[in-house]
C-alpha cells in the first residue's frame, strides 16, 4: 500500500499523519483497495454503510436515483477525497445513495468506526483521526447546504448563477474549472441538459460570462466581491 502514501497524505482524513502512523493506522482500520472499471457501482442504494471509501485514482460520483432513474449528482470524489463517511459512521446506517465510478477508479475502504471507540493497541493518532473526520463531515455538510442554496433558486439562470459565485468565492478569482461535464452539471442543479446548455449559451451572447468545455471566465462586477486575501 505504501504507493499510495502520497495520495493519502492529501487526504484531509490522514491530514498530520506520519508515514509509520499512516501504515499503523491502515492496519487497524482493515485497509483494503479494489479497482473499479468505468461505470461500474462501487456502493449502492439500500446497502449497509460500513466502510468509509477514499479514492485513490481516478473519480467517483454520489448519486441519488429515483425508482423511474432520474438522477440527482450530490458529489464527486477524486483523489484522496472521501465518500460515505456519515453512513460508516452510524451503527445500522442504510445507505441512501449509490456511488459509481465516473473512470477506472481506484479505492481504499475503511473500517472508519473502528477509531471511534477503545482501539485494543491504544494507537496513539486515533485522536487525530477523530478531528480529521469531524473536520471532514463538517466540510460535507457545508457543501450540501451550498447545493440547497443553489437548487432552491427557481430559475436555471438563477441556480447557474449561484453556482458559478459559490465557485469563484471558493477559488479566488474569476477564471475556474469545474469538476462536471454538461449532463452531470444539468444532475446536480436539478435541471434538463438541454435548458442548461441553452441558457449558458445567452450568458456568453449577453458577455455574462466565457467558457470552453469545464473551464469557465464570470464578467467580473463592476464592484469586486472577492476579498483581496482569496487571490
Amino acid at each position: 500500500m505504501k504507493e499510495f502514501f502520497p495520495v493519502l497524505h492529501t487526504a484531509a482524513l490522514f491530514s498530520g499523519i506520519s508515514d509509520e502512523e499512516l501504515a499503523a493506522m491502515l492496519s487497524c482500520l482493515g485497509a483494503r483497495i479494489d479497482p473499479f472499471p468505468k461505470g461500474s457501482r462501487l456502493l449502492r442504494a439500500g446497502e449497509a454503510g460500513k466502510e468509509v471509501g477514499l479514492v485513490l485514482a481516478g473519480s467517483a460520483l454520489i448519486v441519488q436515483e429515483d425508482i423511474w432513474g432520474n438522477r440527482n449528482i450530490l458529489s464527486k470524489a477524486g483523489p484522496g477525497q472521501t465518500f460515505a463517511e456519515v453512513f460508516a459512521c452510524a451503527p445500522g446506517a442504510v445507505l441512501n445513495v449509490s456511488v459509481e465510478a465516473e473512470n477506472a477508479v481506484t479505492v481504499m475502504f475503511l473500517h472508519i468506526r473502528r477509531v471511534l471507540s477503545m482501539c485494543p493497541s491504544a494507537c496513539s493518532h486515533h485522536s487525530r483521526i477523530i478531528r480529521n473526520l469531524l473536520g471532514e463531515l463538517a466540510e460535507k455538510n457545508l457543501r450540501l447546504n451550498e447545493k440547497l442554496t443553489h437548487m432552491g433558486q427557481r430559475t436555471t439562470r438563477a441556480k447557474l448563477m449561484s453556482y458559478f459565485s459559490a465557485e469563484a468565492q471558493r477559488r479566488g478569482g474569476y477564471e475556474f474549472d469545474i469538476p462536471f461535464s454538461r449532463q452531470q452539471l444539468a444532475d446536480y442543479l436539478g435541471v434538463e441538459r438541454s435548458g442548461l446548455s441553452l441558457e449558458l449559451g445567452k450568458m456568453r451572447d449577453e458577455g455574462l460570462l466565457d467558457f470552453h468545455k469545464s473551464h469557465f471566465l464570470l464578467q467580473a462586477p463592476e464592484t469586486d466581491v472577492l476579498p483581496p486575501s482569496a487571490r
